[in-house]
């Protein structure tokens, strides 16, 4: 499982020129389910990125979370982030799980961030998306599980 995270100050997802979903503060979370993840992964990533300390408390240092700041997170499947680009010039995509296994899993990650209170929005599944984001620093990191 792979998780890109950004922090941003807003996101959004559009889906057939409408608008779908939409955070204020907090985390875009780019999710890629890889052949073998499991729920225990999913329940570790959640856990890990809601806790994890990115936001800048009173003296501008990274130590706050999204929980401590009631942030809000965007959650849109990637499967691209499972795609090996060492050989060749057109990526693998052999490590990705099969849809159905990567939807479930997905889908439990999105309860599985809003079991921590955390308000979130996410993208539709296997669908051409336009995600928008004013992301914020810039920070991002790559959450491997």
């Amino acid at each position: 499982m792979k998780v890109l995270i950004q922090r941003v100050k807003e996101a959004s997802v559009t889906i057939e020129n409408e608008l779908y979903s939409s955070i204020n503060a907090g985390i875009l979370a780019l999710v890629g389910i890889e052949k073998g993840d499991t729920l225990e992964q999913v329940q570790k990533a959640a856990k890990k990125i809601t806790g994890l300390r990115i936001f800048p408390d009173e003296n501008g240092k990274m130590n706050r979370s999204l929980i401590d700041i009631c942030g809000e997170m965007l959650i849109v499947s990637q499967f691209t982030l499972c795609g090996d680009c060492k050989k060749g010039t057109r990526p693998s995509f052999d490590k990705s799980a099969e849809p159905q296994i990567a939807n479930e899993l997905y889908e439990k990650f999105i309860e599985e961030v809003s079991s921590y209170g955390i308000k979130t929005a996410h993208g539709r599944f296997a669908a051409m998306m336009d995600v928008a984001l004013i992301n914020d620093g810039p920070v991002t990191f790559m959450i491997e599980m």
